[in-house]
């Protein structure tokens, strides 16, 4: 009876008590694996201690104009939800493209998400998860082993990347953590069967880098 007091005691201490909560909203490559705990943000939050939801969802657009698609998560601002969240991971931005121009000339959409003057959905996004007083991490897009339909979309999501990190470094409370540091295009084993998303390898190793870079 005493040591099943004592384990309880150790157990129910503050550190328990306050860990750590993370969302995370956003597409595909967030939502992959979520269903067998192997998705990225899990392993971040495993890596940090933290207590993770993650309401990522597979073909979520950050910008979805349909209501119904708003309604079931298809739109990436509206999978946010309050709470007393420590971070919300976020990514998005590639399933625009790929509706709104079919990955050709996206210069519009790019610039609709975040111009060169830093203006934008993307923007108005973040300011208003900064009100809440959450710390904001945005994931960046890696390169893909088989880009497939999304093969015309790499130049403007890599500058999306490029202005969102310029955001982040004006921009108090936002982090911008670039997932391509993480994983090698020219391994296969980093991606599943399609070659765009990350295999269980892969998100593990993009959520180790995302949670260490973190915890710099």
């Amino acid at each position: 009876m005493r040591y099943l007091i004592l384990v309880l005691c150790v157990l129910w201490t503050p550190a328990f008590a306050e860990q750590p909560r993370i969302l995370a909203i956003g597409d595909s490559i967030l939502a992959w694996h979520k269903w067998t705990g192997r998705d990225i943000p899990s392993v971040v939050g495993d890596i940090l201690g933290a207590r993770v939801e993650n309401d990522a969802v597979a073909g979520a657009r950050f910008s979805n104009t349909s209501a119904l698609g708003r309604a079931t998560g298809f739109d990436v601002r509206a999978q946010f939800r309050q709470g007393a969240w420590d971070m919300v991971l976020v990514n998005g931005g590639a399933n625009d493209m790929l509706a709104d121009c079919n990955c050709g000339d996206c210069a519009p959409v790019l610039d609709g998400l975040l111009a060169a003057d830093l203006t934008g959905e993307v923007a108005e996004f973040v300011a208003q998860l900064r009100v809440t007083g959450t710390q904001v991490v945005w994931m960046g897009y890696y390169a893909s082993a088989r880009s497939g339909q999304f093969a015309g979309c790499r130049p403007y999501l890599v500058t999306l990347d490029a202005r969102l990190a310029e955001l982040a470094a004006a921009t108090p409370g936002l982090t911008f953590i670039d997932s391509e540091d993480a994983i090698d295009p020219d391994d296969r084993s980093n991606f599943a069967f399609d070659g765009i998303h990350p295999s269980a390898q892969g998100a593990r190793r993009i959520g180790t880098y995302l949670a260490q870079s973190v915890a710099r």
